[in-house]
């Protein structure tokens, strides 16, 4: 079973080699679009909105993509 995430949890996930920190802004349980790309995001397989602390950008990720930071 995955991990589930709360609004405000500070996480990181991997993005094109690099490591990346963010905090989760909601969980999509709908297809739903998400910076101009369509996520399938469903009740069985969610995905989290999260934001970046540096850029500042959205993403949808999965959530055994995502690590919760103390």
């Amino acid at each position: 079973m995955t991990e589930r995430f709360r609004r405000g949890d500070r996480v990181e996930w991997n993005f094109r080699g690099h490591t990346v920190t963010g905090r989760v802004r909601k969980r999509l349980i709908e297809r739903t679009e998400v910076a101009g790309q369509v996520v399938a995001a469903s009740k069985d397989e969610p995905r989290y909105l999260v934001r970046s602390d540096k850029s500042g950008k959205e993403t949808a990720r999965r959530p055994e993509a995502l690590k919760r930071l103390d």
